[in-house]
């Protein structure tokens, strides 16, 4: 049997996401993004995806979970996600590993060219 197709999908990730994460996860086109990518799609799947951090940081990946996938307002366990369907996020407590560390305190600076 065929799964439907999501009018829907709610998404969790980490709180702990900086701000500039959370700018990058927000727009149309990363959220078009997963509706491109996802297909079939149960509650409870997770999935690491990448963010920008920009031109001076190292990999970002965050784990996002399927919290929640509806046809038509009603919930079902399993669904196609597509282009025309609405994502949506909410945060699950937790943190992101990686992340901005170049130009951050944690990262390299002219006193400690070494450090990692």
């Amino acid at each position: 049997m065929s799964a439907p197709a999501a009018t829907r999908v709610v998404l969790s990730y980490p709180e702990g996401l900086s701000d500039w994460g959370r700018d990058q996860i927000e727009t149309d086109r990363y959220r078009g993004y997963f509706a491109r990518v996802m297909d079939r799609a149960a509650v409870g799947d997770v999935r690491e995806e990448f963010v920008d951090v920009g031109c001076c940081g190292d990999s970002l990946d965050v784990p996002f979970r399927v919290e929640r996938l509806e046809v038509d307002g009603a919930s079902v366990d399993v669904a196609v996600v597509t282009g025309d369907t609405t994502v949506d996020y909410e945060t699950r407590s937790g943190d992101v590993e990686g992340g901005w560390r170049v130009q951050s305190a944690a990262g390299r600076t002219a006193a400690s060219p070494d450090r990692d």
